[in-house]
């Protein structure tokens, strides 16, 4: 008996873990007040960190462009994540989300490798800077930082693209401390390198964030199994449930951020009713791990070959083990009861 249960099956609605409790409506209300306020801001401070030839204040300007930036492309990937899925696309577009986060990452890493260079440059051969300008738009900048770190925090940042726009923001605040510092360092003491070592703090803010949403978008991409789920022990948890002889094929991977699938091969000892274990199983996916969208392919054993392939189960800690020809093609570790390799 073979049978394809998936996640809409009895007792297995596809109430997936990526709910949240604002609409994505509201999310998007809140990016695009961020996205007026941040725009606004940065027009202002672009002007300003020219007039007091301030290369901190042009980081954080930049950065904020790159705020700008990552907003729009959260609300582009929203709106096309919420289409239905249809033709080739049979995931929809939720992957456009996680475009998006990428796209953010490397626009930091980017960013911060020219900001780099500049604020090196500006480090060995200081230019005149207006310490006091500086600092009360830096000061300014906070406030705005802020406000638009407030409003993000409200979304669904169990959302990689939006936790990506919100990093974006939270490193532009870090920014603008470092440059409040240094402008109050150039207004007392004189001493103008103090904003290129602003700069410098800014581009590290930028590296930490952009390396880390490239890594996480990166997993998605490349079918990891969600930060947290070791693939090795839920195959041993799930060998160890009632009438399972072995797990096999077990993939786990993300559609999108916070909605994790899971599909395996089960196989059930002869006269073990697949029903049951398929539906148990299902459950324990579901309460354990928060995986709601599971497929599992259940079997007796020998009823994916020939008569002769029944298993045989011999005394001792673990089952003999099965034919060769058993599963051609099998991917991944095989998980049985007993001690066993990965």
């Amino acid at each position: 008996m073979t049978e394809h249960a998936h996640g809409h099956d009895e007792g297995t609605a596809h109430a997936h873990s990526h709910s949240h409790a604002v609409s994505p409506d509201a999310d998007r209300r809140w990016l695009r007040a961020a996205l007026i306020l941040l725009t606004a801001y940065m027009t202002v401070e672009v002007v300003i960190g020219f007039v007091a030839q301030s290369l901190a204040l042009i980081s954080d300007a930049a950065h904020m462009l790159t705020d700008a930036v990552s907003i729009v492309l959260a609300l582009i990937a929203m709106r096309l994540a919420a289409k239905p899925a249809r033709g080739g696309y049979t995931y929809g577009l939720k992957r456009a989300e996680i475009l998006s986060a990428q796209a953010n990452g490397l626009t930091l890493l980017l960013l911060s490798v020219w900001l780099g260079y500049e604020s090196i440059v500006r480090l060995i051969s200081p230019p005149a800077v207006t310490g006091g300008l500086v600092l009360v738009t830096a000061l300014a900048g906070v406030v705005v930082n802020l406000i638009c770190a407030w409003m993000l925090s409200k979304a669904n940042r169990a959302s990689l693209n939006v936790e990506g726009a919100y990093q974006h923001i939270l490193t532009d605040l870090f920014g603008f401390i470092a440059t409040a510092v240094s402008g109050l360092i150039v207004l007392t003491t004189g001493f103008a390198r103090a904003d290129a070592i602003a700069s410098l703090v800014v581009v590290a803010l930028m590296l930490k964030a952009g390396t880390g949403l490239v890594r996480e978008s990166g997993r998605i991409f490349m079918e990891a199994a969600p930060a947290g789920i070791d693939p090795d022990a839920l195959g041993d948890h799930l060998v160890a449930a009632d009438e399972v002889v072995e797990v096999h094929d077990l993939h786990i991977w993300q559609i999108t951020s916070g909605q994790s699938a899971l599909s395996a091969h089960i196989l059930v000892a002869p006269g073990g009713d697949c029903h049951k274990v398929r539906r148990s199983l299902q459950e324990l996916l579901s309460a354990e791990y928060g995986i709601t969208h599971a497929t599992l392919q259940v079997d007796h054993v020998g009823e994916q070959g020939s008569a002769d392939d029944v298993l045989r189960l011999t005394a001792g800690p673990a089952p003999a083990p099965l034919p060769a020809e058993h599963c051609e093609d099998t991917h991944g570790p095989v998980h049985r009861p007993g001690p066993h390799r990965h």
